[in-house]
C-alpha cells in the first residue's frame, strides 16, 4: 500500500489527474526514460557510460574528499566550533558506521543520479543533532503546499509505513530544479551508448566482414555447396597461416577487402564530441573527463580553477546551505556557519606554491608559523609574528658611536 500511495501521490491521482504510461512522469517515477536512440537511459544504467561515470565521481568524491568545518563568529574573530555536536557529524563521523565523507559522496551521487540526496537527522534529548542516517533513493517524497508559504514535509517510506518529517529533520541536497542531469541529458548519453555498442560489433567482426570473396561468373552456373566450403576452408587456413602466403583462388574467384566509409572513419571523433556533450551536461571541464585533445599543461589549471569555481561552487553552496537548516537552530545560524575547506584544490605546483606563501608572509598576511602550518611542518619558536622578512633583522643593533655618546 506504501508504494501504491507513493505512486498516487507522484503522479497526481488524488487530484483526479490521468497520465498515459508514455508520460514522462512514469518514466522519472521507475528512474529510467526512454530515448529516440531507443535506449533506456536512467538510474543506475546511465553508469555504464564511461563519460558519465567519471563525471558523477570526479563531482561526488570531490565534495567527499573535502574537510567541512562549523565555525563560530567571537566578536572580530572566527573561530573552529568544536565544542557543538554538529561539527563531529560534518567533520569526522555521520554515524556510528558511515565517515562524513562518505555521506556527502553517497548523497551527491544520488542527487547527480537521481535528482535529490536525503539523509534523515537523529537527535539528543535535548534537540542537539547525534548524527544522520542517509535515506535510500526512492523512499523520500517531498510535499510542499504551493498556495501556502509554508515548508515542505518530508514523507519517508518506513517498514511501519510512512512517516513525515519536517524540512528541519531531514538533509535534503538537490541537484538542478531538483532533476538529474541524467534525466536533461539522456539524449547524449542514449548516443553515446549506441556509438560504443557500434564499435563493439565493429571490432568484433559483427558489423564489417573481413573480406568478400566473389566471382562474377563461375563454372557451371551458380557456385556448389561444396565449392563455397572448400574456399572458406581454404580462406581460413590462409589466415592461420599468416600473410606472408600469398592467398590463391581459382576459376575467376577474387577477394576484396572491404574499405570504411566516410562514417566510419570519423566514428572516433564522434565519439570524442559526446564526451563533451556529456562534459556539457555535468558542467564538469572535458579534459577531467580524460578528453585531452584541446588540454595543454597552460590551461590544464585553468581548468581546473574553472571546475571549482563553476561546478563544484554551487554543490559546496547547497551542502552549507542544507547542513545550516538541519543542524543549526534560527538563533544558532546567526553566529555559526559551516566552510568547506578547498585549499587543496587550489594548489599549483611547489615552484608556484612556494612563490605565493612567500608573497603572504613577506605582505604580513601569514605568520611564518601559519604558512609551516599549511605546509605540515611544525612551528618555530618567535613565528607567530606577522613580519616582513626583507625590511626586518634579527641581528644585535649596532653600538653607539663617540660622536653619538658625547
Amino acid at each position: 500500500m506504501v508504494f501504491w500511495n507513493e505512486v498516487k501521490a507522484k503522479l497526481g491521482w488524488g487530484e483526479r489527474k490521468g497520465y498515459a504510461l508514455s508520460h514522462s512522469a512514469i518514466s522519472e517515477l521507475f528512474g529510467v526514460s526512454s530515448t529516440v536512440s531507443g535506449v533506456n537511459v536512467g538510474g543506475l544504467s546511465a553508469l555504464y557510460t564511461p563519460a558519465v561515470l567519471q563525471a558523477v565521481r570526479l563531482i561526488s568524491e570531490t565534495i567527499g574528499s573535502l574537510p567541512v568545518k562549523l565555525y563560530r563568529e567571537t566578536g572580530e574573530k572566527k573561530e573552529v566550533a568544536k565544542g557543538h555536536s554538529a561539527f563531529k557529524i560534518v567533520h569526522n563521523r555521520a554515524n556510528e558506521w558511515t565517515g562524513a565523507g562518505t555521506l556527502r559522496t553517497l548523497l551527491t551521487a544520488d542527487a547527480l543520479i537521481y535528482g535529490n540526496g536525503f539523509a534523515r537527522v537523529v537527535r539528543y534529548d535535548d534537540g542537539r543533532p547525534f548524527e544522520l542516517i542517509r535515506l535510500l533513493p526512492g523512499t523520500v517524497s517531498v510535499i510542499e503546499d504551493t498556495l501556502a508559504a509554508v515548508p515542505p514535509i518530508y514523507r519517508v517510506s518506513e517498514n511501519s509505513g510512512s512517516r513525515d518529517y519536517s524540512h528541519t529533520e531531514i538533509l535534503h541536497i538537490p541537484s538542478f530544479l531538483s532533476r538529474s542531469p541524467v534525466s536533461f541529458g539522456r539524449e547524449a548519453i542514449g548516443l553515446t551508448a549506441i556509438l560504443e555498442k557500434h564499435g563493439a560489433a565493429f571490432f568484433s567482426s559483427g558489423a564489417k566482414p573481413s573480406g568478400v570473396i566473389s566471382n562474377e561468373k563461375p563454372q557451371g552456373g551458380e557456385a556448389g555447396a561444396t565449392t563455397i566450403a572448400n574456399i572458406r576452408k581454404s580462406f581460413r587456413e590462409w589466415l592461420r597461416g599468416g600473410t606472408s602466403d600469398p592467398l590463391i583462388l581459382d576459376s575467376g574467384w577474387k577477394y576484396e577487402s572491404p574499405a570504411l566509409t566516410s562514417t566510419d572513419s570519423q566514428f572516433i571523433e564522434n565519439r570524442l564530441e559526446q564526451i563533451n556533450e556529456i562534459a556539457r551536461v555535468f558542467g564538469v571541464p572535458p579534459h577531467l573527463l580524460y578528453q585531452l585533445d584541446r588540454a595543454t599543461w597552460s590551461n590544464a589549471e585553468t581548468m581546473g580553477a574553472t571546475f571549482l569555481q563553476l561546478c563544484l561552487r554551487p554543490w559546496l553552496d547547497r551542502w552549507q546551505e542544507a547542513f545550516a537548516i538541519a543542524l543549526l537552530t534560527e538563533e544558532e545560524q546567526a553566529d555559526f556557519w559551516f566552510e568547506f575547506v578547498v585549499d587543496d584544490l587550489m594548489r599549483a605546483d611547489a615552484a608556484s606554491r612556494t612563490a605565493n606563501i612567500t608573497a603572504l608572509i613577506t605582505a604580513r598576511v601569514l605568520t611564518p608559523n601559519e604558512a609551516r602550518a599549511i605546509l605540515n611542518y611544525a612551528p618555530l619558536p618567535g613565528g607567530d609574528e606577522l613580519i616582513n622578512p626583507n625590511t626586518t633583522s634579527s641581528a644585535a643593533p649596532a653600538p653607539a658611536t663617540a660622536k653619538e655618546n658625547a
